[in-house]
């Protein structure tokens, strides 16, 4: 009993003392150092929390964050959502009669993109669709704080056609392959 009760004295003082020194530690504010420095880890002093919102940690280079995607640029060609581990990327695209323009590349675009979604609560930031990108319109942002309570709000479109355009288009393509069709039975 005795032997018990020092020792919760003990453990209880071990506590304390690491309580204390933290709390003298705590006056000054952890330095922002660079990953790369050898004696990284071994010259961490002070507070080594961030006080988020108002302060936050300096965002690397090539940091993996929030996707966005420039619809314009874009050629729908499906290859972000193919090469996704993950399936977070949802596209739908309607041919076009005919040329529609040009990317800011020089890219002709012959598809209309109906549906472009990315589903941020599904995604791995792993960038994979960022690489497959052959006109470099879906990229990685730093924005990493766009928390909510709705997983729906982490779905973003980025198409911009309207349901009466998307019905148009479709039946514009359906109309021209009637004539091309027509055109070779006579």
């Amino acid at each position: 009993m005795v032997k018990t009760t020092i020792q919760g004295l003990l453990t209880a003082l071990k506590g304390l003392t690491l309580t204390i020194k933290h709390l003298f530690n705590a006056r000054t504010s952890r330095k922002t150092k660079d990953i790369r420095n050898p004696n990284y880890f071994s010259e961490q002093d002070g507070v080594t929390t961030v006080q988020f919102p108002k302060e936050k940690m300096p965002i690397p280079e090539v940091a993996r964050y929030q996707l966005e995607v420039e619809i314009d640029d874009c050629i729908v060609c499906d290859l972000c959502a193919k090469a996704c581990p993950v399936d977070c990327i949802a596209i739908e695209s309607i041919k076009a009669t005919e040329a529609i323009g040009k990317t800011s590349d020089g890219s002709v675009k012959r598809l209309y993109a109906a549906q472009f979604d990315i589903d941020m609560a599904k995604c791995m930031y792993c960038g994979l669709c960022t690489v497959v990108c052959p006109t470099e319109c879906i990229t990685m942002t730093d924005q990493y704080d766009k928390s909510t309570t709705k997983l729906t709000d982490l779905i973003y479109g980025f198409s911009e056609m309207s349901e009466e355009e998307i019905s148009k288009r479709k039946l514009e393509w359906t109309k021209f392959q009637a004539e091309k069709e027509a055109a070779k039975s006579k």
